[in-house]
């Protein structure tokens, strides 16, 4: 069963981040969906900033991916950001990137990642994003797909 919050303000949306990274640990898949301006990358900013990595977290279009070390708080783990548009579907790249590699010690957050990152592990947590139109109101569901 989907949890569902709506997010009147990108502040909002930063703050579902940090409650869903107290749930998250390394080798953990995050794969967010949604249009452009739905507040992927905003959710990635409270994700990191709940797992309290280093480094400031913009969208990373034009480089792909980029990794975020764990900060220096016990149990502390790393974050790779992912941005999964250019791509267009092609698992082949997907591959080339060795997020597999990643998952062991990080968190993966992918963005546009529906549909082509599923395989990386046997469970994720899928988050859907929708902006209301003419309006910065979002709604986020989210729940865990695959093996417990």
């Amino acid at each position: 069963m989907a949890d569902e919050r709506t997010l009147p303000t990108v502040a909002d949306t930063e703050e579902l981040g940090r409650e869903l990274a107290a749930d998250l640990t390394a080798g953990d898949l995050v794969i967010l969906d949604g249009p452009l301006g739905a507040g992927k990358t905003a959710l990635t900013r409270g994700i990191a900033a709940g797992l309290g990595v280093q480094g400031r977290v913009s969208s990373p279009t034009f480089i792909i991916a980029r990794q975020h070390r764990a900060g220096t708080h016990p149990g502390a783990v790393a974050l790779v950001h992912v941005d999964a548009y250019r791509l267009g579907g092609d698992l082949d790249e997907l591959d080339a990137l060795d997020l597999d590699t990643d998952l062991e010690d990080a968190v993966v957050v992918i963005e546009w990642g529906l549909g082509v990152a599923e395989h990386l592990t046997d469970r994720h947590l899928r988050v859907r994003l929708h902006r209301a139109v003419d309006s910065d109101v979002r709604t986020a569901t989210w729940e865990w797909v695959g093996a417990a």
